[in-house]
């Protein structure tokens, strides 16, 4: 399936979707966090906004990867803008770091 249909699976819909699979096995947060790397590396600037959804997801992993994800594909000002809003509320220190790792557009 494309990247879009697959950001786009809430947790029973993953479920449903892959059931009797070693895929639904993984669990929906591991599922996520690999679509989310498939995401970062596609160098499709259409999923932005698919990928900006998981920033508030509540397993850390997950919004790390969208973080990660998000700084291979905004460009300057759309960056700074998304770090500028979720960095200062983030608790999480493995998303946080993803934040301060990523591009550096100075």
């Amino acid at each position: 399936p494309p990247l879009e249909q697959l950001l786009l699976l809430d947790d029973a819909s993953f479920r449903h979707y892959f059931a009797g699979t070693p895929v639904r096995r993984a669990g929906y947060d591991r599922f996520m966090r690999n679509i989310l790397i498939a995401a970062g590396n596609s160098d499709d600037t259409a999923l932005v906004p698919l990928v900006e959804t998981y920033l508030d997801y509540q397993a850390a992993v997950v919004r790390a990867m969208a973080v990660w994800a998000l700084s291979q594909l905004m460009d300057q000002h759309a960056w700074i803008t998304a770090k500028s809003h979720y960095l200062p509320a983030e608790t999480d220190d493995t998303v946080r770091a993803e934040w301060n790792d990523g591009p550096d557009f100075s």
